[in-house]
């Protein structure tokens, strides 16, 4: 190791700043920067670490403590034992000196000195964030020469979700692929699930959900979650809507006296939501006219006869139409003297061929 010779200030003229009078050495003119750093060097050197011999046998070594774990945002105390053959002290992180005794030489207004005593010397950087992590080095002159010891401070960061897909409106059949990604202190780890119908364990494990083919029961909310050590996990949610062709409940036939009220009902499963059609063997039937009143809430509709007459009787179709495609089933108005068995209609069933083609036909115009 290099001998450095200089005239150094007298003990207790530490914090005194260049071209006060505790320094002997002026650094006038044009050589102050360079003077004044290699006085530097000589007083709060790289030193060279200590070994155990050193711990054993000599006094005023630095003992700095172990590696400092603190979350983005928090203060970071580093401290750094002392005794007294100790005669300066300075906090350095990589090449920039930060304290040097009670001077202040860092520019950053987070870091403060807590503690300068005869036992310890302490600084605290406020609010920590990412590009503080790093070795902190504390440095001592002592009666035989210059020694150092290091901290490490580890940053750690909550999870935070910075991209993900958006809601997405498919039909059936199409090949889905969701995306979200996090960032955070440990890295964190992403995992989606399907939170309706009711959660059944993890959709994917991975930043990436791919659902080929997706099916109808494959609708609803998915979760993504990210989570690391550090804070609770960070949640977000992005929704599948599923378009499908209607398909239909069985219809049920209904028996009404002459004279009375008579409800015929059909219901259809479909996204987008259907609209419906009813039909008496080929002609559609028109809201209002003849007597009757076609109401449709939510998926399901409702041919209502407020007179029956003799001519209402029959077998009647009703059809569900979206985008996608339409379906349609039978429901049979029939009066107390009929004998057949009017409970359920076959789904599916039309008074004949020509109205399904009539349906397709008219199915082909609306969309």
């Amino acid at each position: 190791m290099g001998m450095c010779v200089m005239d150094f200030p007298r003990r207790g003229d530490w914090g005194s700043r260049p071209g006060s009078p505790g320094w002997r050495m002026g650094c006038p003119g044009s050589r102050w920067l360079w003077l004044c750093t290699l006085r530097l060097l000589c007083i709060v050197p790289a030193g060279e670490p200590v070994q155990r011999g050193d711990r054993d046998t000599n006094a005023g070594f630095p003992k700095a403590m172990d590696n400092v774990t603190v979350r983005q945002g928090d203060n970071a105390v580093l401290r750094c034992a002392i005794d007294s053959g100790v005669t300066r002290v300075a906090w350095l992180n990589r090449s920039s000196i930060l304290y040097a005794g009670k001077d202040k030489w860092a520019t950053d207004p987070r870091v403060v000195l807590l503690t300068n005593s005869k036992t310890e010397y302490s600084i605290e950087i406020q609010g920590v964030d990412v590009y503080d992590e790093g070795a902190y080095t504390c440095s001592v002159q002592t009666h035989n020469h210059p020694k150092t010891s290091q901290v490490h401070v580890i940053v750690q960061v909550p999870p935070q979700i910075v991209n993900i897909s958006n809601s997405i409106s498919v039909n059936e059949g199409s090949n889905v692929t969701l995306l979200c990604l996090a960032i955070g202190r440990p890295e964190p780890v992403v995992t989606w699930r399907h939170l309706s119908p009711p959660v059944r364990g993890f959709a994917s494990e991975d930043e990436y959900l791919e659902i080929t083919g997706i099916s109808k029961e494959q609708a609803g909310d998915y979760e993504c979650q990210a989570v690391n050590e550090v804070s609770s996990p960070d949640v977000r949610k992005v929704q599948i809507i599923v378009n499908y062709a209607p398909y239909m409940s069985d219809g049920r036939s209904v028996g009404a006296a002459v004279g009375q009220k008579g409800i015929l009902r059909c219901e259809a499963f479909a996204v987008p939501l259907a609209e419906f059609e009813w039909y008496k063997e080929e002609q559609r039937l028109s809201n209002g006219l003849n007597g009757v009143q076609i109401k449709n809430i939510d998926g399901k509709s409702m041919l209502t006869f407020f007179n029956v007459s003799e001519e209402d009787y029959g077998n009647y179709t009703c059809v569900a139409i979206n985008k996608l495609g339409f379906s349609n089933t039978s429901v049979l108005l029939f009066g107390p003297g009929a004998v057949q068995d009017h409970n359920n209609a076959p789904a599916g069933m039309t008074s004949s061929l020509w109205l399904l083609v009539i349906i397709f036909v008219h199915f082909l115009f609306k969309f």
